[in-house]
């Protein structure tokens, strides 16, 4: 049964990745890494590293996420400004 749930969550966590290169919109591909991040952290605690895969659901699936997205919206906001009335 473990090495069963290995197999398919490691099918996902390759279907997630393959996903989140080949977006090419800067949001939806932090928010398809933040469901990699989940899908690691669940494989992780599959193998018997539950501490490991706390870690990677807090900064895989929330923090780096995050970070992606402020990013993405300061330079955004940035081109916004530059492009504005002349």
């Amino acid at each position: 049964m473990s090495d069963a749930l290995t197999v398919v969550v490691l099918v996902l966590v390759a279907a997630a990745a393959t996903a989140a290169v080949a977006q090419r919109d800067p949001a939806r591909q932090a928010l398809v890494l933040s469901f990699l991040g989940v899908l690691l952290a669940a494989l992780f605690t599959v193998l018997q590293a539950p501490d490991v895969g706390l870690s990677q659901l807090a900064v895989g699936s929330a923090l780096t996420p995050l970070l992606i997205m402020l990013s993405v919206r300061k330079v955004r906001r940035r081109g916004r400004s530059k492009e504005g009335p002349e």
